[in-house]
């Protein structure tokens, strides 16, 4: 047994390493920066807790809050490891012991954050300590580009500069390989070594449900898993104390969960769900940093979570143990709402703003896309899942119904190619829909053949099918606070008709108002004239008038511009350009078949 299975045994009573965990140990050891990337429940702490006692000396972990660097000094204390944290709860005696053992060389972790870290006083006392690791905790904090950007990280790259010749240590759950290199720049580490560990946990079961009927779906759910611990996830602290009443009413033992509450509720309120006297926690995102409660057998979201990253890391509670578990969010667009204006008000910069849209509008994509819920999740994170299905996720269980909406998809581009591809998704809509909005008006886009082109189908449905579309990459976003849509070769593709375009769920209903009682040759005759003039114009055939508007005219066969201006999808402009001709053709008809006017 050599000396780190040693230690491993004799201080954490564990005989085997986790994946990844001696790896970046024997980095830390030979004096390395490390950046470790490590799926919660992963083993991250023990990367530097075993190192910091084989080294000797002082290892200094940077660690964003005080309940968290409490529960690990309590769990290294137990296992016979001198430890201590320095934070603004401790006494005047406490504080003196522990920068006494600081100095004295008794002390093998402290815990700090990231704010006191970097305070002149502290680091005049390291000084005088035999440092000789630094570990940053969550450390995506010190990126702009990660979830939770805390400036105050950004300037713990004094530690390096400080102490030049200590090696540090970063450690997320959640960095994408974006995020990974900034972490590396902020700190200004030296070539360190990278280890990212899998995102997959395979006991987990995703699941994205309707966000209608949540409280009943809610306890039909729980009734099925009684006495099994669980979290709740809510946007507000008013939705959790609502929703832990409700529960507590029907007889789940369920407490609410927030910043608001005073320190000792909170307090309480952890400690009992630890121990296993409540069940169920309905919170919001102040809850579950530090939680290493193994048996969480299911975590819910009610409402929709801003980003992916935050959404991996909350449900990584559940299941830590790698026994089954449930990872279950009701979703509804209109918690997007909720979210833009949390991004507004808590983004200062409009860099950071733009980043928080782009993740916000990725959480979109993950709840309203066709694919294997775990194969989104891994890329995201720079992962490739080796199936196509992992069958343990609501896509795989039940693949979602799709339709082929390749003419659809046509009219949209060409609207994004007719409007210059300087707009995004809702000025698109409202181009195809026939808006009269000012905008547009005064852009002159009501004068373009795709003006109204989009009959059939209301504003939502074409946002809906824009939305899969630039998930799909036939059209490209530019992403950010004000995203735009632009065309790319895939949209070609589908414009010339070598590529088809599969949406999910069922295909939008066109509601007819001339029914099945119209004139069959009439309408053919409409086809043969829209295609003539779609060729002279080079465009597709429904961008001039959709079949829709074709067999309206074959019912009601108007033979003056003021009726032909009453037909579905019939604008002023397209009147000006096409009436004529539509309207000649409809009188030639009728006079060739003996029909009077109506």
């Amino acid at each position: 047994m050599n000396a780190k299975t040693e230690m491993l045994e004799r201080y954490f009573g564990y005989t085997t390493f986790r994946p990844l965990q001696e790896e970046i140990i024997d980095a830390v050891l030979a004096g390395r920066d490390v950046v470790a990337v490590m799926a919660t429940g992963g083993g991250k702490s023990l990367c530097y807790q075993l190192p910091a006692l084989m080294l000797g000396g002082l290892a200094v972990v940077v660690s964003p809050l005080i309940a968290l660097m409490k529960d690990q000094v309590d769990a290294l204390t137990a296992n016979g490891i001198p430890a201590a944290t320095l934070n603004s709860t401790l006494t005047y005696g406490e504080r003196t012991a522990a920068e006494r053992a600081i100095t004295s060389g008794t002390l093998r972790l402290l815990y700090v954050s990231p704010e006191r870290a970097v305070t002149s006083g502290f680091l005049s006392l390291l000084k005088r300590s035999d440092l000789r690791l630094i570990a940053v905790d969550e450390a995506h904090c010190i990126s702009m580009w990660g979830h939770q950007f805390r400036p105050e990280y950004r300037r713990l790259r004094e530690l390096r500069e400080q102490f030049p010749r200590v090696p540090i240590v970063a450690l997320t759950a959640t960095a994408t390989p974006a995020v990974q290199e900034d972490i590396v720049r902020q700190l200004n580490l030296r070539s360190p070594a990278g280890f990212t560990g899998s995102f997959n946990r395979e006991n987990l079961r995703y699941r994205v449900l309707p966000k209608r009927n949540v409280f009943p779906t809610l306890l039909k759910y729980l009734a099925d898993h009684r006495e099994e611990a669980g979290i709740i996830y809510c946007f507000s602290q008013k939705s959790t104390e609502e929703l832990a009443e409700k529960l507590a009413e029907k007889g789940y033992r369920a407490v609410p969960y927030h910043a608001g509450l005073p320190d000792v509720v909170r307090a309480v309120h952890q400690e009992q769900f630890i121990r296993g006297d409540v069940d169920i926690v309905c919170a919001t995102v102040a809850f579950g940093m530090g939680i290493d409660k193994p048996d969480v057998r299911f975590v819910i979201h009610a409402d929709l979570p801003k980003d992916i990253e935050s959404y991996y890391q909350e449900t990584g509670r559940a299941g830590r143990d790698g026994e089954p578990s449930d990872c279950i969010l009701f979703y509804s667009r209109g918690d997007y709402r909720t979210i833009k204006y949390l991004i507004e008000k808590e983004c200062g910069e409009p860099a950071q703003k733009d980043v928080a849209y782009r993740k916000a509008g990725k959480m979109l994509d993950y709840c309203e896309s066709t694919e294997c819920r775990r194969k989104f999740l891994l890329r995201y994170f720079g992962e490739t899942y080796p199936a196509e299905r992992c069958g343990t996720c609501d896509r795989c269980e039940t693949p979602a119904e799709v339709f082929d909406a390749t003419e659809a998809g046509k009219t949209i581009i060409e609207c994004i190619r007719q409007t210059g591809e300087r707009f995004g998704a809702s000025y698109i809509a409202d181009v195809l829909c026939g808006s009269k909005s000012g905008r547009i008006i005064a852009n002159g886009h009501d004068a373009i053949p795709a003006y109204g082109s989009g009959g059939g189908y209301t504003r939502d449905q074409w946002q809906t099918v824009l939305q899969e579309m630039v998930r799909k990459g036939v059209v490209t976003s530019t992403g950010g606070r004000y995203p735009v849509l632009t065309l790319n070769e895939t949209s070609r593709s589908v414009l010339s008709g070598k590529k088809p375009i599969k949406i999910a769920g069922s295909p939008p209903e066109e509601t007819d108002s001339a029914g099945e009682e119209y004139d069959s040759r009439l309408f053919f005759k409409l086809r043969q004239l829209r295609k003539m003039v779609a060729d002279l114009e080079r465009v597709p055939p429904y961008v001039i008038f959709q079949d829709k508007s074709l067999r309206e005219m074959a019912a009601r066969r108007p033979r003056t511009e003021r009726a032909f201006l009453t037909v579905y999808g019939v604008s002023e402009g397209k009147l000006q350009r096409y009436g004529k001709q539509f309207i000649r053709a409809i009188d030639r008809y009728c006079t060739e078949n003996g029909i009077s006017r109506e």
